[in-house]
């Protein structure tokens, strides 16, 4: 493990649970020492395009296994250095029941015609995207996943490598805040209802479990795993620090956008309250926008809210 892991340990108060920690690949130190080398997009279907873009149904490489993804690409000539690029990372669905090309239409879309690549990829277990599908939150796949899915944007001729952010709704808000805190390429991120607060509010505050979905108990038996190796975060603070981003909030290298309806029933607000008070903790530059009675997805404010999200990439990226 590179020294600088231990050292980083050492300066967050981590350095009694760096063993632990870092073994499990969980971690974020294990998971900063890790290759995302990504890969070649392959095309499997041409979809009905656009306003102005293309739409494809497109295949990355990630941990050996194929993964699908959504891709779009704006139409004409791509301004010096190719376009800005968005890795669109959506929220939880059930894995059998995700398709590629349903839900999150809306949303692509209003990136996709301001002028970015998007890829929103289907993460592993996902509808046919080979793997196992075993939750967001306790194991490292899904993150994994993006971070291939961000290398393989990067080496596609047609996207500026130096101009590529993350958006993330729900699930997809924690996979995005994890990503930007390995990943210091990932310029700037948006995150919608984000699950973006420490492992004590996701076990402890969050009433209804995780997402409030009706969820397979499959996908959160190494959460059950990890409490009785390790403890809980109250039994051991320092190793659930060890394998939570908002605690490495200081490493990132890009602004956020928060998104939040005050009527949420899926993720409590209070974890985007949470997220905020570390950012002004860690000093680090970001913008929130609550939406007073409305929903996890922003229903009443979808148009505000994308309009909000595409200036900020366009600002940024």
């Amino acid at each position: 493990m590179p020294s600088w892991s231990f050292a980083l340990m050492a300066l967050l108060g981590l350095a009694s649970a760096a063993p632990a920690a870092l073994v499990d690949p969980l971690s974020i130190a294990a998971m900063r020492a890790r290759s995302y080398p990504g890969s070649a997009l392959t095309v499997h279907q041409i979809l009905t395009p656009g306003t102005n873009y293309s739409r494809q149904v497109v295949s990355y490489q990630s941990d050996g296994l194929r993964i699908n993804a959504l891709l779009t690409v704006p139409n004409g000539t791509p301004p010096k250095g190719g376009w800005p690029a968005i890795v669109f990372n959506h929220g939880y669905i059930p894995p059998n029941l995700y398709r590629t090309t349903e839900r999150y239409v809306a949303y692509q879309d209003a990136f996709a015609r301001a002028g970015f690549v998007t890829l929103k990829s289907d993460y592993r277990g996902h509808g046919t995207s080979q793997g196992t599908a075993q939750g967001g939150y306790y194991v490292p796949d899904y993150t994994v996943d993006v971070l291939n899915a961000a290398a393989s944007l990067r080496r596609d001729p047609r996207v500026n490598p130096a101009r590529l952010g993350m958006w993330g709704h729900s699930m997809g808000g924690h996979l995005t805040l994890r990503a930007m805190v390995i990943d210091p390429s990932i310029k700037a991120g948006v995150i919608w209802a984000g699950v973006v607060a420490p492992y004590e509010f996701l076990q402890d505050r969050w009433p209804r479990g995780p997402g409030a979905e009706v969820i397979p108990n499959q996908l959160y038996r190494r959460r059950f795993e990890l409490i009785a190796q390790y403890g809980t975060p109250k039994q051991n603070p320092a190793f659930w620090a060890a394998v939570s981003p908002n605690s490495f909030l200081k490493d990132l290298h890009g602004p956020l956008q928060l998104h939040q309806g005050t009527n949420d029933s899926e993720v409590p607000p209070t974890f985007h309250a949470e997220l905020e008070r570390e950012l002004k903790v860690a000093g680090k530059p970001y913008t929130s926008y609550t939406y007073p009675g409305d929903d996890h997805n922003l229903s009443r404010n979808l148009a505000l809210a994308l309009s909000r999200s595409v200036a900020f990439f366009k600002k940024y990226l």
